[in-house]
């Protein structure tokens, strides 16, 4: 890709030193809430972990080393069907490589596959064959990060998926790959069915896959199935709740308050990384952590990385198509299942053409972060019979 293509100009972030300066100041300033003594993490996160994890984000942490970072890699935004939508993208050395595009969920970023740039786009560098390259396209989901302002209602997963398909016909790639975990899961099927043609294969992580109401259809599920349909119903749904029938109200807290939106975030790296029992950061760097935290404040998109959960589970009259879609889908699909998720084999076949399966037995749902070695592999293994 060049400069000289239409609709696309070069970014690169750079915050203002007066929003750290106020980010420092209302860190200071966070007025804590008591909590009932001896009830660790069951009610919520609690007031020391937060305390000691807020006082680094004042104090220790460095937010233009990790703006460094980032900026490392060329970026830009672009502006499709009235939407602003940023995205990196990093070209492999290798002239024959695999365009591939790289999707997010909540409450994440594109800062979720730093770790997976490297030997994806040169793994002549990393120890890997070069012919197993790709060409990467990462961008912030619409309402996520430099992806802002949302365009308006309607931003559902099926409008996002024309988008990011639009997006890979403008740099050029009319043969392209895509991945996803959590709602980039759930937008990738759309992305293959809006670009049919286009798309080689889609590879997914943190897959959610849910009952038809057919009859019988719990009963014929392996033990194994029977758990994970178990975990997912008695997972901690309260956030999805909060973020798919009230995003703006939930909003305001989290947009006033860094240590809200903090503690917001914070306890979804608990829930979901691998050990559960551990801290978050034992699994994820708690830099990396903080810098995924730091994109929601300092872009001020809590609301609006929210609309998501309302378009698909609020306004969407039942049964109608999205990003999974009500169509199976003809695209071969490849399932990543981590030690952690909930996807149920026989619903996945039942709405996608899966041709590669892979149960890690091991990480969580952040896996590009846990265990950026085991997506990496993955992803090689999958496309590897599509090239």
């Amino acid at each position: 890709m060049t400069n000289s293509q239409p609709g696309l100009h070069p970014f690169r972030i750079d915050i203002a030193q007066a929003q750290l300066d106020d980010l420092n100041t209302r860190l200071a300033n966070t007025r804590w809430p008591d909590e009932l003594p001896g009830v660790g993490w069951s009610r919520g996160v609690p007031v020391a972990y937060l305390r000691e994890v807020a006082d680094y984000w004042r104090t220790g942490y460095d937010w233009r080393a990790q703006e460094a970072t980032l900026n490392r890699h060329p970026q830009h935004l672009t502006t499709i069907d009235g939407q602003n939508l940023h995205f990196l993208h990093v070209p492999s050395p290798e002239p024959d490589a695999t365009p591939l595009l790289l999707l997010h969920g909540w409450p994440g970023g594109v800062v979720d596959f730093l770790d997976v740039i490297g030997p994806l786009s040169d793994p002549r560098s990393h120890g890997g064959d070069p012919a197993e390259a790709f060409h990467l396209v990462i961008p912030s989901l619409p309402g996520f990060g430099f992806s802002t302002p949302l365009a308006g209602p309607g931003m559902n997963a099926a409008r996002v998926a024309g988008i990011l398909g639009t997006l890979m016909s403008r740099l050029g790639y009319d043969r392209y790959g895509v991945h996803g975990y959590d709602w980039g899961a759930w937008i990738a099927p759309g992305v293959a069915r809006w670009d049919p043609d286009g798309v080689i294969g889609v590879h997914v992580a943190a897959m959610v896959t849910l009952p038809a109401g057919a009859d019988g259809e719990l009963d014929s599920l392996s033990e194994a199935d029977q758990r994970r349909w178990q975990r997912m119903q008695h997972a901690n749904d309260g956030y999805f709740h909060c973020n798919s029938k009230r995003p703006q109200t939930v909003g305001y807290a989290l947009t006033d308050s860094p240590v809200g939106q903090l503690a917001w975030i914070v306890e979804k790296f608990k829930e979901h990384t691998d050990p559960e029992d551990a801290l978050p950061e034992d699994s994820i760097d708690r830099d990396r952590i903080l810098t995924d935290v730091s994109i929601y404040w300092l872009t001020g998109t809590a609301a609006s990385a929210a609309q998501i959960y309302y378009e698909e589970i609020s306004a969407s009259p039942r049964g109608s198509d999205d990003g999974a879609g009500s169509r199976r889908g003809t695209v071969p699909t490849g399932v990543l299942v981590s030690g952690q998720d909930t996807t149920i084999r026989p619903w996945a076949e039942r709405d996608h053409h899966v041709v590669h399966w892979t149960e890690l037995g091991q990480g969580g749902h952040f896996l590009a972060m846990e265990a950026p070695e085991l997506l990496v592999d993955d992803l090689r293994t999958f496309f590897r019979k599509l090239r």
